[in-house]
């Protein structure tokens, strides 16, 4: 069983060493390819992972969102397991671990779609996620909880079925949603939440850039809700 991971780096130089650490483990662990995605960065992301050579970097020139990145490294991902998780280590990229488990021991590991469940939130974080999670469930009519809980794994012939998916914070709900349509059998597993170790969040330092966030979820989650009636 091939599988790759594939982590988009935004701004993430101080990050970066700690990070290729943390995947130089994970590889001794359980072998795989690491895929860094150096997505738009304008410090020196890209300059860092280039003298990893056994680490595969895809680059985006310009950034054009979080999902954009983890688009660009599914394109080139050699897997037969897909996997992508944040760069900010707030959760480990050797929670992988626990989440390929499922695969080892599925009968049909194309059946099945294993997102981690994050523990040790601050409260207004935990609002938040109850807050959204209650509205998507009620409009797309699938429940769906933690949405951008990391590691997101499913098998490529799952990838292989998107269509158009989006190129911002909009990929989690988009690949939790299909799934459940898809009526892959959704594996959950705990993973401990971090402070981030250095840099800001792209979404998550104030009520303004939380709001932003907010809103852009509601429009596609209305466009996405669109789009199906068209299948319906």
């Amino acid at each position: 069983m091939d599988i790759s991971l594939i982590i988009p780096c935004y701004n993430e130089a101080q990050n970066l060493p700690s990070l290729i650490n943390r995947c130089e483990k994970l590889i001794e662990e359980v072998p795989m390819e690491i895929i860094l995605v150096d997505n738009g960065s304008t410090d020196d992301t890209a300059g860092i992972i280039a003298k990893h050579t056994h680490i595969k970097m895809v680059s985006v020139e310009n950034n054009e969102g979080y999902g954009k990145g983890i688009l660009e490294g599914l394109r080139f991902a050699k897997g037969d397991i897909l996997a992508w998780t944040h760069a900010d280590l707030q959760t480990d990229p050797n929670d992988l671990i626990e989440g390929i488990k499922f695969f080892q021991h599925a009968d049909d590991p194309k059946t099945i779609f294993v997102k981690g469940k994050r523990q040790g939130r601050p409260i207004i974080d935990l609002f938040f996620t109850f807050g959204m999670s209650i509205f998507e469930t009620i409009l797309l009519k699938k429940f769906l909880w933690d949405i951008n809980a990391q590691p997101t794994i499913f098998h490529k012939s799952f990838y292989d079925e998107w269509h158009l998916p989006p190129k911002d914070f909009s990929l989690d709900l988009y690949t939790y949603f299909m799934a459940k349509k898809s009526k892959l059998t959704i594996k959950r597993f705990p993973v401990e939440f971090s402070n981030r170790l250095y840099g800001e969040s792209n979404w998550n330092v104030s009520l303004k850039s939380r709001y932003n966030f907010i809103k852009r979820t509601l429009i596609y989650s209305l466009q996405l809700k669109k789009e199906l009636k068209k299948y319906d």
